[in-house]
């Protein structure tokens, strides 16, 4: 009997990670200052209506940028995202070149959008709302994303506090110049956007 609890026990300890339990909700807990985003573990998804039957999903990998927590006054915080257009990924790779040319992003001259917080409304313990500028091929509308705080913790793979949020955003890509001919007649003008960002705070 002894023998099998302790094995429940064990079994316990390796489904649930113990960095999982210092994992707090509570913004108030985090300490405040001036984070940036793990690149290996942060992305952008998008899902695009396409020819009317699907969604049709694609990622950018690499994300760099900075956030100043406030963790008492949320509402006091500002970020700022790059997100670099040569890392765009789907499915396709005839698709990846088509939509990093010249008829789509660009990427060749608009190496980077960028995202600029001008405002953040709490809208629970744990979300909020985030308006700001986003920047694509030149191009700035405001955009207001939908957020929610993942949590809290100390980076258990190295030695500094980490934050984790995840926003949704609805967004057009005809306000952006986004118009390729043959990408174009093939998906709808909304896209759906999520975001997964990890933010490491900056050592002093």
């Amino acid at each position: 009997m002894l023998r099998r609890a302790a094995l429940l026990a064990l079994g316990a300890m390796i489904a649930t990670p113990a960095f999982a339990q210092d994992v707090s909700k509570n913004p108030s807990q985090a300490p405040s200052g001036a984070y940036r985003i793990d690149v290996a573990h942060s992305q952008l998804l998008f899902a695009i209506p396409h020819i009317g039957l699907t969604n049709y999903y694609g990622r950018f990998d690499r994300l760099s940028g900075t956030l100043n927590f406030d963790a008492n006054q949320p509402e006091k915080s500002a970020v700022s995202v790059s997100l670099d257009m040569t890392s765009l990924d789907t499915p396709s790779g005839e698709l990846n070149n088509e939509l990093k040319g010249a008829s789509v992003f660009d990427a060749a001259n608009f190496p980077a959008a960028t995202f600029k917080s001008t405002s953040v409304t709490r809208t629970g313990p744990d979300s909020g709302r985030i308006a700001g500028d986003l920047t694509i091929k030149g191009v700035t509308k405001q955009v207001t994303l939908d957020a929610v705080f993942g949590g809290g913790a100390p980076n258990p793979m190295g030695d500094s506090y980490a934050l984790g949020f995840h926003a949704t955003a609805t967004v057009k890509r005809s306000d952006f110049g986004l118009n390729g001919a043959i990408w174009s007649s093939m998906v709808g003008d909304e896209v759906q956007l999520t975001i997964e960002a990890l933010f490491d705070q900056e050592k002093r």
